[in-house]
């Protein structure tokens, strides 16, 4: 059994998303949640929050022991740009691309 959870169209560039997902993939949700509290990125507290709605969810629907969990996978994907512009000389304008991105966590229990 699975639990999963999803964010998706935040403000944050997916490159930068996937620096703090690299960090939990593949360990115990406890240690990861210690390593998001201590990791200074913006996406940590974002992160933080998505793993613990998916142990709600792990605990509440499918019924999982939370002591037991691990991140299966977590997934940062490209959402939709937001696409705007910016006033420069003689006229011109440079536009300014606003990344967004769309975040999955899959929860599992470890077998041994």
């Amino acid at each position: 059994m699975e639990a999963r959870a999803t964010l998706k169209f935040v403000r944050i560039a997916p490159r930068k998303a996937r620096l703090v997902a690299d960090l939990v993939r593949g360990k115990d949700v406890g240690r990861a949640l210690d390593l998001l509290q201590f990791a200074e990125k913006r996406s940590a507290p974002l992160i933080a929050r998505l793993i613990k709605s998916a142990m709600a969810n792990a605990s509440e629907t499918v019924g999982m022991d939370v002591d037991r969990l691990y991140v299966k996978t977590i997934t940062v994907d490209k959402g939709p740009t937001l696409k705007r512009w910016l006033p420069r000389a003689m006229g011109r304008a440079s536009r300014i691309n606003k990344m967004t991105s769309h975040i999955q966590v899959v929860l599992d229990e470890n077998r041994a």
